[in-house]
């Protein structure tokens, strides 16, 4: 009971604390969204790709052909953001790049997400268009033949790897969620 009581004594000693912190870490968002947004989405794109390089460097994970059209496409949008940062001119142009990137991210995610929750019977009836990597794809059936083959996915692309509440594929999705909706509403707001 001894731990209880204390636990409640910090909770509602600390609760200004809380509230300010809440405060400040809200309006940091609401300022970088608001003066930084091409600034934030790039370095967030960067930072997720490195996370899954390092995931994969760290934790032996193996990326499939679909992860690795993830990660293309969050450099993609990287670089389109670096771009509207650069040069305010076409930022408009970037902002729809953007969204348009998020849109072709989010169709590669909810293949991945689809395939991953296949039943092991309908797994095993899949072509194995995952065994080859993505750069050998494009190389051996060109590049819009290996796209499309290796956006077919495979059996190695249904497997559901890591996993921190949601696995890599549904955070992605998140993110590319994210860009979409946040590109949408500077788009929207700058008119």
């Amino acid at each position: 009971m001894d731990i209880l009581s204390s636990m409640f004594f910090l909770y509602y000693r600390f609760k200004p604390f809380r509230k300010t912190m809440l405060n400040k870490i809200t309006n940091l968002i609401r300022t970088v969204y608001q003066n930084y947004f091409e600034l934030g989405a790039g370095f967030g794109a960067l930072m997720i790709v490195c996370m899954a390089i390092l995931m994969d460097k760290f934790m032996y994970l193996n990326a499939c052909p679909l992860c690795i059209m993830t990660r293309y496409l969050f450099l993609f949008i990287a670089a389109v953001s670096f771009l509207g940062y650069f040069f305010k001119r076409i930022r408009f142009l970037t902002r729809s790049l953007t969204s348009l990137l998020g849109l072709l991210g989010v169709i590669v995610n909810l293949r991945q997400i689809y395939l991953q929750n296949l039943s092991p019977e309908e797994i095993a009836l899949l072509a194995p268009n995952c065994g080859m990597p993505l750069e050998t794809q494009i190389e051996f059936f060109g590049f819009y033949n290996g796209i499309m083959n290796a956006f077919q996915g495979g059996p190695t692309c249904a497997e559901d790897g890591w996993r921190f509440v949601f696995n890599l594929s549904e955070w992605a999705l998140v993110f590319f969620l994210v860009y979409i909706t946040s590109s949408l509403f500077k788009i929207l707001s700058s008119r």
